[in-house]
């Protein structure tokens, strides 16, 4: 056919050198398209089959080798395989032709080989990820870095394919650029390193809920990898944390308060310290109403009945001992907490009084919500502030807050016989 193609060529009085260009040309577009041609039979036909036949097995190693495109990696390697057995036989009358598209198909073959290694990869570490119950495995750290030595491997035979020369022949010659790699690949080392120890001493894994605020990091691990730690934080950004950085900076790690069960809540109500004062006749009578309160009083009431004939002291002498508005209403958010569902009754909770500010007397509640998912948490947090809040006002004790306009505005609408003046 091709001595046909020159012959006419020939004759429409093409020059003998041009003929020649043309029928090489005319050869390496048909080989293209023999190429072209197994490649489609290969990647429209049969991996269409494959994909069905995999879609109805209930493994799932094969859903793997699918959606790791282990098979479309595959089919490329047929058109460079044909390309590489064909070309000495399509166009052996040009030797140089010949060199340059079997040397193509080298290289084409020895990426596409290590292409398919790191998908194979990629299926390896998907399948222990999922059957492995140990989190703090480098899996991700590891296969990255088995890639990339395969990567490494495959453009030694590169150059090596290029250059017409023996792979070892390259390799000797690496020791002399050993200062220069360690340059390059110091990141990749200092990760490498920095996944090791993380895994040996499980700093953190995949899920763990991290802070690190100078990275601007704030929410759950994803990966793990040999450079990197992706984060994604709570508003769905994803933050990316070199490696090593988890070992040469701080990080907060609220895996124990995951795997606890509690989530602590520390939040104080400032108390107006005006309000303050001893229980009166009336109050207690009105407090004593409280289920939450009942046996508190009566212990305390027993309590200050037995100092007081004990020390012989009336109910007109002012050295006798009284309840607080302050010191009962301390008990009663303490029992309130014990009996609240949502309160961890195994771990710390109370009460404290902080130090005394401008701004009043801070009563703080140290406690731990049974649930740690964080809308619940919040909602637990304010369910039981706004029950104290509400019910402060019943033990004669109000909740400091700095005026407002609206305070300001209701002063200036009272009676000025009503607006005391110099305190």
């Amino acid at each position: 056919m091709f001595e046909l193609i020159q012959s006419w060529l020939i004759n429409y009085g093409i020059s003998e050198q041009y003929v020649m260009l043309s029928a090489a040309a005319i050869k390496v577009i048909l080989l293209g398209m023999i190429c072209v041609f197994s490649f489609y039979i290969t990647k429209y036909q049969v991996l269409r089959i494959v994909s069905k036949i995999v879609s109805k097995t209930t493994n799932k190693l094969d859903d793997y080798l699918i959606s790791h495109h282990v098979f479309s990696r595959l089919a490329w390697l047929v058109p460079a395989t044909v390309l590489l057995a064909l070309a000495p036989v399509v166009v052996g009358d040009h030797p140089k032709l010949v060199l340059a598209l079997t040397v193509f198909a080298r290289i084409a073959i020895t990426l596409q080989v290590a292409r398919c290694i790191s998908a194979l990869l990629n299926v390896t570490n998907s399948v222990f990820q999922e059957s492995s119950k140990e989190r703090y495995l480098p899996l991700n750290a590891t296969t990255q870095l088995l890639k990339l030595a395969v990567y490494l491997v495959a453009i030694i035979l590169v150059i090596a394919t290029i250059l017409d020369r023996s792979p070892i022949y390259l390799l000797s010659g690496l020791g002399a650029l050993t200062a220069v790699l360690l340059l390059i690949f110091q990141d990749t080392i200092k990760g490498l390193v920095a996944s090791i120890q993380i895994s040996a001493n499980k700093m953190v894994a995949p899920g763990d809920w991290i802070e690190m605020p100078q990275y601007g990091a704030d929410g759950d691990v994803l990966e793990i990898a040999l450079n990197t730690v992706k984060v994604k934080n709570w508003d769905n950004t994803i933050t990316t944390i070199p490696t090593y950085a988890l070992i040469s900076e701080s990080f907060k790690n609220w895996r124990g308060m995951s795997s606890s069960g509690g989530r602590r809540i520390k939040r104080s109500l400032s108390i107006d310290m005006a309000s303050i004062q001893f229980c009166s006749t009336e109050l207690l009578q009105r407090l004593s109403q409280f289920t939450l309160l009942h046996d508190y009083l009566n212990q305390k009431q027993d309590e200050l009945q037995q100092y007081h004939q004990l020390k012989g002291l009336d109910e007109n002498n002012l050295n006798r001992r009284q309840l607080t508005n302050i010191g009962t209403f301390r008990a009663y958010i303490n029992a309130y907490l014990k009996q609240h569902p949502n309160v961890h009754q195994h771990m710390t909770c109370m009460v404290r009084q902080l130090k005394p500010t401008d701004k009043g007397l801070p009563l703080e509640l140290y406690f731990f919500s049974n649930d740690i998912k964080w809308v619940n948490y919040e909602a637990i947090q304010a369910d039981i502030f706004d029950h104290l809040l509400a019910i402060a006002p019943m033990f004669d004790l109000r909740v400091f807050q700095a005026p407002s306009g609206y305070d300001f505005q209701q002063v200036q609408m009272l009676p000025a016989s009503k607006v005391s003046v110099g305190g």
